[in-house]
């Protein structure tokens, strides 16, 4: 089969399109012929070793398809099963073995596609707002990056739960994409300073929390954005890690709460995996959660894609299709 292998930990140059074996599947397994990969920030952090992996990997952890097989003592999927799941390396191939434990039965009306741009990006949204900060109606949020696969997501929930949503984002046509999924106010930083500006728009008082992927160049200024007890839930470093600091100036800056979350802590038992994916999947599914699906790239041009996403060029969910 063909799948995209890092065999050393670099630029894209390291993303090698080449053929090796198909995997066969153990005990527990299911083999997923894949239909539709998504394509995620942490995919760069293991290409470049970051987060490293042992070597060599075939890359991506989130995937669509349709289970070709399946291992002894499997019950939770069966042959022919539409699926998807997030959180095992491999995705980036034409078949990939995935713990049956870890899979998802998609809803009839949702698509591979759909299916697949929904599962890494849709969970963390939705433990973002449900259970690292439970928004509230009445709450304002500041989201980053908002007009990002995540960040799009992020503003569509909120707003649902009645929260006030003011967005942060590089361009004027990031800006109206936030203004469409429903974001109140958008700062366009390379123009204005975002902390200031969060301050006018909350005439003073902060927000009661900001959801961070940028890290190292946003962090700072994130934590002056908050009300007193604010919370600062980083759940990425696109810009690079934060800088070690005084947990005092948690306390200087208004008793702040501060979380560095992943989504793999809130899926943990295979009931909150139901929950979360399956809230996920119906809200796509009945066209309440609009996916913006912006490019699909054949699998081989792995590496073009990654170069669109570190760049900043992408707006929205970008898939690979075998």
């Amino acid at each position: 089969m063909k799948a995209i292998v890092v065999e050393q930990y670099g630029g894209v140059e390291a993303l090698q399109y080449k053929d090796i074996d198909a995997p066969q599947p153990k005990a527990g397994e299911a083999l997923i012929k894949i239909a539709a990969i998504g394509i995620n920030y942490i995919d760069v952090y293991h290409r470049t070793g970051l987060y490293p992996l042992p070597l060599p990997l075939v890359l991506g952890n989130e995937a669509a398809g349709t289970v070709e097989a399946i291992g002894e003592g499997v019950t939770e999927v069966a042959v022919g099963d539409r699926v998807a799941y997030t959180g095992a390396m491999g995705s980036y191939a034409e078949y990939a073995t995935v713990a049956a434990a870890r899979l998802v039965k998609l809803p009839e009306h949702i698509d591979f596609n759909n299916a697949a741009a929904a599962m890494l990006q849709g969970m963390t949204a939705h433990y973002l707002v449900t259970s690292t900060y439970q928004l509230k109606s009445g709450d304002t949020a500041l989201v980053h990056a908002a007009a990002g696969g995540v960040g799009l997501l992020l503003i569509q929930m909120a707003k649902r739960i009645g929260a006030r949503v003011i967005g942060t984002v590089s361009t004027e046509a990031k800006a109206e994409l936030a203004r469409q999924a429903g974001a109140d106010d958008v700062i366009l930083y390379t123009e204005q300073d975002f902390e200031t500006e969060t301050r006018r728009l909350t005439d003073g008082k902060g927000v009661q929390v900001v959801y961070d992927s940028v890290g190292k160049t946003t962090f700072l200024k994130s934590l002056n954005s908050l009300a007193p007890r604010g919370m600062l839930a980083l759940f990425g470093q696109s810009s690079g890690a934060v800088e070690p600091f005084n947990p005092a100036l948690l306390s200087q800056k208004g008793s702040l709460f501060l979380t560095r979350p992943s989504l793999f802590h809130y899926i943990v038992s295979r009931e909150e995996l139901d929950w979360r994916a399956g809230e996920v999947l119906q809200l796509v599914s009945n066209g309440e959660l609009n996916l913006r699906i912006e490019n699909t790239f054949p699998l081989a041009e792995a590496a073009e894609a990654h170069r669109q996403l570190e760049g900043r060029q992408t707006t929205g969910k970008a898939l690979l299709i075998p």
